[in-house]
């Protein structure tokens, strides 16, 4: 019944959005009575939250079996889990737009505790660090979130973009080839030259 609700609600939001879409008109659609949603549901906004712990748990699945390579290095770990969720969120790219949204504007990206993609992020990279092929420097609890961040950030603009749309792959590829390498050109990265500021200019430094 819970799996029943869950997708005549998840149908209809696909149809007429999210905020058109009544908790009677679910149930109508699912053939219960009104009252059998609240067995089931809180409210309206806990179906926004199914969904997201649904997407965290794909993803769960898919990087276990990923992670269980460990000689895999930090990239193509990285890009895998990136590929993963670019997958998902293409699967149901009439879908993903009105579930984000909700899910923004109800606050949940600001309550919840740490999602399950910064965990992953977070283990990669620690992994690469014990192995070396992570700056020994680096903290994989701040580079995970910021990894996060910026994937969530991405994924919003994505799906809420109205001109052409550029592939999820392909800016979540360009996501993480910024995050891995930077932004500077490889010879004010990698030359051993500083940059000079006009504060250091001025003081000949």
């Amino acid at each position: 019944m819970h799996d029943r609700l869950y997708t005549s609600a998840l149908e209809l939001f696909a149809e007429q959005g999210y905020e058109h879409t009544t908790i009677d008109q679910i149930t109508e659609r699912a053939d219960v009575a009104r009252g059998t949603f609240f067995n089931h549901f809180q409210r309206k906004e806990d179906l926004v939250t199914t969904w997201a712990h649904r997407r965290q748990e794909q993803l769960r699945e898919f990087m276990e079996k990923s992670l269980a390579h460990t000689d895999d290095g930090t990239t193509v770990q990285l890009e895998r889990c990136m590929s993963a969720l670019a997958d998902f969120n293409e699967a149901d790219n009439n879908l993903t737009p009105v579930m984000l949204a909700a899910w923004v504007k109800s606050g949940q990206p600001l309550q919840e505790e740490t999602e399950y993609a910064s965990h992953v992020f977070v283990r990669v990279l620690s992994a690469g660090r014990d192995r070396g092929d992570v700056a020994s420097d680096v903290d994989p609890v701040m580079a995970g979130n910021m990894l996060r961040d910026a994937y969530l950030g991405l994924l919003y603009r994505w799906s809420q973009a109205t001109d052409e749309v550029v592939p999820l792959h392909a800016e979540l590829r360009a996501l993480l080839r910024i995050a891995l390498c930077g932004v500077l050109s490889y010879a004010s990265r990698c030359g051993g030259t500083t940059q000079r500021t006009p504060e250091t200019a001025a003081s000949g430094a």
